[in-house]
Order: C-alpha cells, then structure tokens, then sequence
C-alpha cells in the first residue's frame, strides 16, 4: 500500500491512481493534488516494512504579473546600477538572461556586466553611454524548458554630468554560511560597482591554495568548485578592488552529508528465552539520528527491550516478537531504512536431522566422542544412558556443555548401547546407538626398501592382523601420488587375500623400469583408523648415453676424442668402449684405444689404427656392474689427414 504525505491513498476511489506490481501510477499528474512525500509500505504474514520515502515536486514557471513597461532608471555616466528581474513564482531551478533593447541582442557579460543566477539581477559596475536602452529579463525553467520575459526597464542616463572615481562596492556577495551537499558543484557569486571597474580575486583565509578542480569563471565574478569534499570546506573571500580602494566580502561554505550505511542488519532466527542484539550504524553531516520501527510502527524503549542510538536489544525473546524490523537512520538532508526479519522459534526436541548413528566402531585405547546435537528451541539440556543406567562424569568419562559425551582410552568395558536423552518445555526426545570396541590393527609385514633390475619384477608386501569386525581397504602411494591400477596396469597391480589372520594388500610391480624408483606407500583404512608403511625402491639400470662426443685432435691414423657422462642409473659407471664407422665399413665397429681399458673416470682417449683420408664417425657406450648402455649419439664427421702429407710434413720439421 502507498501513502502520500502520510496519508492512505485509497486507490478504490481514485480513478488516476493504480498499482502494478507494487509499483504506484499515477495518471494526468496534478501539481495541487499529487505533490508531496510517498513511501510504500510492504506487508505479508511474516510482517510489515516501509521503503524509503520519495518527494514528487513539480517543475512550473508563472508568467511576470505586469506586462507594462517598468519604471525607469535613471543614473549619471560613471554610475553604477542594479536592474531587478523579480522571477515569477516557480518550482525547478532558473537560468536568467537579459536582453537590450529588441530579441535577438543579448547582454553579453564582462568584467562591467554580471547577471546574477541567484537572483536574476543585471549589474552594471560602470555605466557608460552605449548603455543606455530597454533591459528586459528573460527567465528560463531548466526542467520545464518553459521561458518568460518581463516587461522592459528603460535605462536612461541624467543630464548632471558624469560621475567621478569611486571605491568598490559589493552588491553580490553569497551569504555568511553556504551548505554544500558532499559531491556537489558550489558557486560562489561576487561582483562589486565602482570607477574604474574594479578587479575580482579569491582567496582562502586559511592560506590554503586552491585546488585545479576550482575554477573561476566571468571575469572572476563566480568561484566554482566542483565534486565538493569535507577538505573544501573554510572561510572564502571575495575581493573587489579598483585605484580607488578595496572591500572585500567573506562567507564560510559548511558540509553537509545525507546519511549512508557503514553497518545494516542482518536476519535473525534465535530461540525462545535468547536475547537479541542488533546494531546499524551510518554516516552522515550532521551525525544521523537514529529510529527502530517494528512492523513499520515506532518501536519504544520499555521492559525488556532497550533501544540506544543504532543498537537494539530485546532480552528472553518470546513469540510476540517476531516480525520485520528496522533501523531509520535520519538527517536534516535524508533518511534511510535498513530492514531485517527476526524470527523466535519455540519447538520441541528432534533428532530427526541428527540421530546417533546406529553403530559406532572404535579402536581399544583411543578416545570417543558421541554427539548430542539435537534441534530445539530453546536449545534442550541433554543427559546420557549407557543401557538403563545415567553415564556419570569420571576421570575418562567428560560431558561437554554442547551435550556431547567423550570416553578417553576406551577399553572393551564401554562397548554397549549409548542413549541421549534431550528436553526442553516443549518435550523431550531420544536418539540411541551402539558402541563397538575393535582390537588394534597391526602391521604383520611391511614393505623393504629394495635394489633391483631394470625389467625385473618384485612384489611389495602389505600385511595386517585386524578384528574381523572391520573393513579394511588398502591403496598404494608412488612419491606422494595415489597408484592408478586401471591406468597403469602394465606394471603396477594388487595381490593379496586373507590367510589364517593376517590380511594382504601387496603391491605388484612388473617389467620395473627406471621411472618406478622412489618411494612406496602402503596405506590402510579401516572403520576406525588409519596406518601406513612405506619403503624405497631403488633401480638399476645399465648407463645413459654419453653426451657431446667431439674430435679434438685428428692425424693420418689417430683421433683425440672427448665426452660428457651420461647418468649412471644406480650403478656407478665403471669403463667406456669407443666405436668407429665410415662408409666402407658395415655399421659400428669397436677400435683400438689408448688406453686400452677405459675406466668409468675417464673422459679422454685416442683412437689408433686408423685409416689414412677416410671419414669416420665416433659414438661412446658406457658400462656399469648392470651392463652395457646405449650409445652416445655419433660425433661430426672427421676426415683422417692424408699420409704423405703428414709425412712431407715431418721430414721438414726434421731438417729445419
């Protein structure tokens, strides 16, 4: 339902008026009729809320009363004058401009001429012949786009003679206290009259320079300030001054802030008998006041409810007070709601979310905790059976004030059938289950950490002795990764079963190559623990291959060549073979090398017996206690020197 002006709007009776979804239309609009403050008021079983309030004001421009020509003005040259406008009655806000003598001639404003937009005024700070005419003021409504004149005002000039220098004198100047709104644009209007024309400065008297978003405007007669801040705030002087003097004109610009939420309410759903406390807190220049309502009714401090500024607290809640609630947070600039529902609930024991599970395994020697959680309103007290006796507190034994029951160090003696009893005035209720004692798992055999052979195939073992009451589930960990046994069944499977007591979840691994070492995880789940074992398998394998194999140094019949180790794949590399290929040999060919056994440290040899101008091509295989590896990728090609140059070569370095 809508109100206006805080009165019912009977829509049965009001052919303009309708609602649609809750929204309020309103037809053929009427200024005298419809102006004023609405706020909807929502309403359903549960309570009652009211938006915020929304004032409908109508834009208008009447016409000047009188059509007849003003009175003259008249002034000597020199002089300064003030034309009135007088704007009709309005609503909406008014720009002003005057025209000389016939439309389209527009006063144009200058350091001489300023047209007020407060007032509508026209000021002339010095009158001077070409001055002399019809003035009339042309009034325009910004939201209507409406326009009026007024009628002409002649401005004649006297015939004593023209007036002489004179000091400013400040005819606009904005008020001793102008409110701005936090955001706003604030303009500050000065202009003086006097001979010579006078000069308009501004200045802060806190010294404070102004900042870039501060501009001045008409020949310095308006001061502007945008997007305006609390720092913006201070005493403003306008200054008039001309070569025969200086006055000057003050005014403070205060700030002021509708209200704005820092904290709202939120909904409640407590218990019967609990207390409740809600706090909003806002913002605002001035300080907000603060008003709680209930079911859109004024809410007053009485009995168990107290109410202190933006904080509301009702003590043991009962049933009436339930409803909407909420907190209006007001300024002389705005008000604001927030809303909140507070539901009180009254209802008897129930387990029916949260019984105790029917059987609860665990293991001799741990701690049990049985829950006791029970809905009710107001929250239930609980007591423990265990069979038909009442669970008394002993140095094992804790009842938690959340009505839990915690046995430390359970032994064979507490299994039984446990029962929580809840009640609260509205009834009371039970929910029951069975305590079951289970002997300790034990790890029968645990996998060792192990050396083995690339392409062999081991078995890990996993055994346990468990109560028989328990389920048991075994997985298997590789270097902190869980064991995929579908996707990766070429190696890894699962082999066990029970014998006598002793239950088996071994881990097979097959074709082990060298990827599979690192560190293996058994892990075992039963009913009411966890247990894990784990080991580290190393794999061998025969060496990598060599790396960067390079001729350093060749002759007609040896070659100097170098190389990188490969990895030793567990095994430590304990030699190297070198082998040759050119084209006129069948694939790769072990040759002759100095030394001729390299150990696993040497990183050097020199090839012998080679053909003189023949292309060879070098690789390395390394070997360890495993076997041999793959070969080094094969060197550049290299061609041997030719023997009879090499031979010219040394007869004359033997008879220099």
């Amino acid at each position: 339902i809508w109100s206006l002006n805080g009165t019912l709007i009977d829509l049965g009776s009001d052919y303009r008026r309708h609602m649609s979804g809750g929204n309020l239309i309103v037809n053929r609009l009427d200024r005298d009729q419809d102006t004023g403050i609405y706020q909807c008021t929502a309403f359903n079983t549960w309570g009652t809320i009211l938006s915020r309030r929304a004032t409908l004001k109508f834009a208008y421009l009447d016409n000047f009363k009188t059509q007849t020509t003003r009175s003259a003005v008249s002034v000597r040259e020199g002089q300064g004058v003030v034309l009135l406008c007088g704007p009709p009655m309005h609503s909406g806000e008014l720009t002003f401009a005057w025209i000389f003598n016939e439309y389209p001639y527009f006063v144009q404003q200058d350091s001489r001429r300023f047209i007020s937009q407060e007032t509508g005024s026209l000021y002339i700070a010095k009158v001077e012949p070409s001055d002399v005419g019809n003035y009339t003021c042309v009034v325009n409504n910004s939201i209507t786009k409406g326009k009026v004149l007024s009628s002409p005002t002649p401005l004649v000039l006297r015939n004593d003679g023209a007036m002489g220098e004179y000091e400013p004198k400040i005819e606009v100047h904005f008020p001793d206290t102008v409110p701005a709104a936090k955001g706003s644009t604030v303009k500050l209007e000065c202009f003086a009259l006097g001979n010579p024309v006078p000069e308009i400065s501004w200045r802060r008297t806190s010294g404070v320079p102004f900042p870039s978003k501060v501009k001045m405007k008409n020949s310095n007669a308006v001061l502007e300030i945008q997007n305006f801040q609390q720092e913006d705030t201070g005493t403003y002087e306008c200054v008039a001054e001309n070569s025969r003097g200086k006055n000057a004109a003050r005014g403070r610009i205060s700030f002021h802030a509708k209200p704005h939420w820092l904290q709202t309410m939120i909904d409640g759903a407590l218990s019967i008998e609990e207390n409740l406390f809600w706090e909003c807190k806002a913002n605002g220049k001035p300080k907000p006041s603060y008003s709680w309502l209930k079911n859109g009714d004024n809410l007053m401090a009485e009995g168990r409810r107290q109410i202190e500024n933006g904080a509301l607290s009702i003590a043991a809640l009962n049933l009436s007070d339930t409803g909407m609630y909420q907190c209006v947070a007001e300024n002389k600039h705005g008000i604001i709601y927030s809303s909140a529902e507070l539901m009180v609930l009254a209802s008897p024991p129930s387990f029916s979310k949260n019984p105790l599970k029917a059987l609860l395994k665990a293991r001799s020697g741990s701690d049990v905790a049985l829950e006791c959680k029970p809905q009710a309103s107001p929250r239930a007290i609980s007591l423990w059976k265990k069979g038909n006796e009442i669970v008394q507190r002993n140095e094992r034994i804790t009842l938690l004030p959340n009505g839990t029951l915690k046995i430390a160090n359970v032994t064979r003696r507490d299994a039984g059938s446990y029962t929580c009893i809840a009640k609260n005035p509205f009834g009371t209720a039970s929910t029951t289950g069975r305590l079951f004692i289970t002997e300790p798992t034990r790890i029968t055999q645990r996998p060792a950490n192990m050396e083995i052979i690339v392409g062999e195939s081991i078995v890990l073992p996993c055994q346990i002795a468990s109560d028989p009451a328990l389920d048991v589930s075994f997985s298997w960990a590789f270097n902190g990764q869980l064991i995929d046994f579908h996707g990766d069944a070429d190696h890894f499977d699962r082999v066990g079963g029970v014998s006598h007591q002793d239950i088996s979840g071994d881990l097979m691994i097959r074709n082990i190559q060298l990827n599979h070492g690192g560190k293996y995880v058994c892990v075992i789940n039963t009913d009411v623990e966890s247990l894990s074992a784990s080991a580290i398998l190393v794999v061998k394998g025969p060496p990598g291959p060599p790396d960067t194999v390079a001729v350093e140094e060749i002759t007609d019949s040896t070659a100097q060549l170098s190389w990188k180790p490969g990895r030793d794949n567990g095994s430590p590399i304990t030699g190297y073979i070198i082998q040759a290929r050119t084209p006129f040999t069948v694939g790769w060919q072990a040759v002759d090398t100095v030394p001729e056994e390299i150990n696993g440290n040497t990183l050097t040899a020199t090839v012998v017996g080679l053909n003189a101008w023949v292309e060879y091509e070098f690789r390395v295989v390394a070997r360890n206690s495993v076997g041999m590896g793959e070969p080094s990728p094969a060197s550049a090609k290299t061609r041997t020197e030719d023997a009879s140059e090499c031979h010219s070569s040394t007869l004359s370095k033997i008879h220099m």
